[in-house]
């Protein structure tokens, strides 16, 4: 794509690179900050630097968070507190939090077990999820990872670090087929699974 201004074409390159967006598409988008002003346009930019250099990890759950604890976290009236839903990433939260079904607390995992890709129980928030369990006393945990090998994987060995704690640990109901994901789940369908959560001896055997 030929382009008559090198900047146009650094701007269109760069938004190219976001994921699902191509050269035409951000073309598009390119020209459309172009007919706006330019005190709009510096706005905008300033936001989304503002939002990378200040965003952080809640120091409990790892949900992204303007504060060190997330207001899911530090929300002690309206969440149950001592129920977690193991989740694999933030966009996984996201999805589950527009059901408006679940009203307990989040640990996000970083990602799951997937030897193929080289990732290792030690590379996820999996020990800090442990000392959770531990430390305040959870009555249940809920694992809502991608029903498919590395999740059952993931959910196994968890499981075997939790030993006897005395916790329930359910995982969502296979509402969401095997091998989904999460994120491209309808609301309706997610919501399903986890108000019909299972006992998690029930499937991973």
């Amino acid at each position: 794509m030929q382009l008559p201004s090198q900047l146009l074409e650094n701007a269109v390159a760069e938004f190219a690179k976001l994921p699902g967006i191509g050269k035409k598409t951000a073309l598009r988008l390119v020209l459309h900050l172009l007919k706006k002003d330019a005190p709009e346009v510096r706005h905008f930019g300033e936001t989304i630097t503002k939002m990378r250099d200040e965003i952080q990890f809640c120091q409990r759950c790892f949900n992204v968070s303007d504060a060190p604890i997330c207001a899911i976290c530090s929300n002690t009236t309206g969440r149950n507190q001592l129920l977690i839903c193991v989740v694999e990433n933030i966009r996984d939260v996201i999805a589950i939090e527009a059901t408006q079904q679940f009203n307990g607390t989040y640990h996000v995992l970083g990602g799951i077990i997937s030897p193929l890709d080289g990732i290792g129980p030690e590379q996820l928030n999996i020990e800090t999820l442990i000392e959770r369990v531990k430390t305040e006393a959870t009555t249940e945990i809920l694992f809502a990872l991608n029903p498919n090998i590395q999740g059952d994987t993931t959910i196994f060995y968890i499981q075997r670090k939790l030993g006897n704690l005395p916790c329930t640990v359910t995982t969502i109901a296979r509402g969401i087929s095997f091998g989904g994901e999460l994120e491209y789940a309808d609301e309706m369908t997610l919501a399903r699974s986890i108000a019909n959560r299972l006992p998690v001896q029930q499937y991973v055997k």
